[in-house]
């Protein structure tokens, strides 16, 4: 399941990328672990030009109280096994904890690389995920408010949907995995005028060649650790990679830094040691 992910990409480049504003840019913040109860950054079908937060963990509105769900089940009920293989019906239409939030509520929600681990150890033998061509990208989700009836507070909430596992997440050892939205596939997700079998339809594992994972410490494991050093590899990539160092774009993305101007710190550092 997915229950950690990172968000590290600075407002501007989010903004740039799904053309939309960030509603309360004070919450914007690096996160290398996001998980549930965090606030994090959504974009919800009704303000589609607007990055909202929202609380990562979903409550339904007639919940009597917070129940952090963060997965959603394409297959709901069916495909008990995990199959990977499974192609059959979108149980999840028929869920009562979801059928309401996937006909007209949902959500991408904004990530740059997420986290997950074997079916058995899970966060004990952690690993970084990420896309090779592109981020950030979106996650498909599900959203609905909440209304606390002692105090009035309304809370806005959200969970990622998951499918069968693709082939690295079957290399990784995990039995799912999350639906990961292609660029032309977002505004459809967020629009109420798509017929539901289209909805249904995207709900498909990511093609795992255009994915790769590496190990990471099993410190993330803890949800209030922090810090893009939390990412650092621990060993080698799942699948070879030659020509893409993506802890070193996390971290810097993290530290609000680009290789362009870490050449120029280092370079600077360099004239200076001669002197």
């Amino acid at each position: 399941m997915c229950g950690r992910y990172v968000t590290v990409s600075k407002v501007k480049a989010v903004e740039k990328r799904f053309n939309a504003e960030v509603a309360t840019p004070d919450l914007w913040r690096v996160n290398a672990n996001v998980g549930p109860g965090s606030k994090a950054p959504v974009i919800a079908d009704e303000s589609p030009n607007s990055i909202q937060h929202f609380q990562f963990g979903f409550t339904p509105q007639w919940a009597k109280k917070p129940m952090y769900v963060f997965n959603a089940r394409s297959e709901g009920d069916h495909n008990k096994e995990n199959d990977p293989s499974y192609t059959g019906a979108k149980g999840i239409l028929q869920k009562p904890m979801f059928r309401k939030s996937i006909r007209d509520r949902r959500c991408l929600v904004l990530a740059d690389a997420f986290i997950e681990g074997p079916e058995k150890e899970k966060l004990s033998k952690p690993y970084v995920v990420y896309l090779r061509e592109r981020r950030p990208f979106a996650f498909a989700g599900v959203w609905d408010e909440w209304v606390n009836t002692d105090t009035g507070e309304i809370l806005r909430s959200f969970a990622i949907l998951t499918t069968v596992a693709n082939p690295l997440m079957q290399k990784i050892g995990h039995h799912r995995s999350p639906v990961i939205l292609e660029p032309d596939q977002e505004s459809d997700w967020i629009s109420n005028d798509l017929p539901i079998q289209d909805v249904t339809a995207m709900l498909e594992p990511y093609d795992a060649k255009r994915m790769n994972a590496y190990p990471i410490d099993p410190a993330i494991k803890n949800p209030r650790a922090q810090g893009v050093e939390l990412l650092k590899p621990t060993g080698e990539r799942v699948f070879k990679e030659y020509d893409y160092e993506i802890y070193e774009e996390l971290r810097l993305e993290g530290m609000g830094e680009t290789r362009a101007r870490q050449r120029g710190r280092d370079e600077k550092g360099r004239q200076q040691s001669l002197f």
